[in-house]
């Protein structure tokens, strides 16, 4: 793999991973873009002790743009984009609206000045775009298993040196796909989220591991894929390393979680096998999402990875990936019990979910 790391005309880093080492990627952003924005607000809600980011600079974000015009392509003769090349393997940089970054902070930093009991910091950290690939009109799925590691490769570097930022205490790496899930832009592409905090989902998954170990003095998240796969009945498919399975307890209408068969606690500790034997499960199992309804199923995928520096002994990295869909032509909201009280109803029994997604055909 080679690595090319380059500035943008705002001076936002950009990142080139390829299989080719002879890779030209000289190419330079004359682009005449604005300054960047300033940091975000981080506001805490002293009601349920997790932080709210406030970022208004994201509201004039590009939005659903045609493909002649999409940002994420490669560069052409009287089109610049993002990538100045004018083609790529694989493309990490900068967000150009970002959730958090190190902009300078105008913001008041007391409760009596921003009013109520809430607490004000920077909103700190790095948000990056992940192009899995220059082809427009692609998807994940469609993906060969070189570009997926490739991609692999991209999400394990960037990983270990955002984790070694001052300041990071969360990696996380996520796709969202499909305009009911409110994508902004169509081309295939993810996102790195590197938090100042760490996120309340892994607050109470790690405490509930940390209860798990003082009851039984296992690991919650290994005891859980040794359990699911013995049961085989919510099993969707499994390889030498990985085994995919719809959760006993899923919340969403599809949702299924894919587990390496050795605990770690980040990408960046997957061996060489475990990384090349990810992207052929893993196709598949999108593959079987869209062909669940005949239909394209916008999802979210969602690495769990390990905090920068608690937890790191009970945590367990896996994938967590499910739909809004839950029938052909409707959508799950999430309506008043989910939204207000963050109390799940799920319309799908998980083990039926898990039988109907082995019978796609995916050939």
């Amino acid at each position: 793999m080679k690595r090319t790391p380059t500035r943008l005309a705002d001076g936002r880093e950009l990142i080139y991973f390829d299989r080719r080492d002879d890779a030209d990627r000289g190419a330079v952003d004359e682009r005449d873009l604005p300054p960047r924005p300033a940091a975000s607000e981080l506001r805490y809600d002293p009601l349920t002790e997790e932080w709210v980011t406030v970022a208004g600079h994201r509201q004039g974000r590009t939005f659903l743009p045609p493909a002649s015009e999409c940002p994420l392509c490669p560069s052409a003769p009287g089109r610049p984009t993002e990538i100045p090349s004018p083609s790529y393997d694989v493309v990490v940089f900068e967000n150009r609206f970002p959730s958090f970054s190190g902009g300078p902070f105008t913001a008041p930093g007391t409760p009596a000045e921003v009013g109520g009991l809430s607490e004000v910091r920077p909103g700190l950290g790095r948000c990056e775009v992940v192009c899995f690939t220059s082809e427009h009109d692609s998807s994940f799925s469609a993906l060969s298993p070189d570009q997926v590691e490739l991609v692999m490769e991209a999400w394990v570097d960037r990983t270990a040196e955002l984790s070694a930022t001052p300041g990071i205490e969360q990696v996380f790496c996520f796709e969202n796909r499909g305009a009911e899930i409110g994508i902004t832009l169509a081309h295939p592409h993810g996102q790195i989220y590197a938090y100042p905090y760490v996120t309340p989902r892994t607050r109470l998954t790690l405490g509930a591991a940390e209860r798990h170990r003082e009851r039984t003095g296992g690991n919650l998240f290994a005891d859980v894929l040794a359990a699911e796969r013995e049961a085989g009945v919510r099993v969707v498919t499994t390889n030498e390393h990985w085994t995919a399975f719809v959760p006993a307890a899923a919340r969403w209408p599809v949702e299924v979680h894919i587990y390496p068969h050795r605990q770690v606690p980040d990408l960046v500790a997957l061996d060489p096998a475990e990384r090349a034997a990810f992207g052929p499960l893993y196709t598949e199992v999108l593959r079987r999402l869209d062909g669940l309804f005949g239909v394209p199923m916008p999802y979210v995928s969602a690495w769990h990875q390990a905090p920068v520096n608690v937890g790191r002994r009970l945590s367990y990295a896996h994938l967590e990936l499910f739909s809004i869909r839950r029938a052909p032509g409707k959508l799950k909201y999430l309506a008043g019990s989910e939204s207000a009280m963050g109390a799940f109803v799920n319309d799908v029994l998980p083990e039926e979910a898990a039988r109907l997604l082995r019978t796609v055909i995916t050939n």
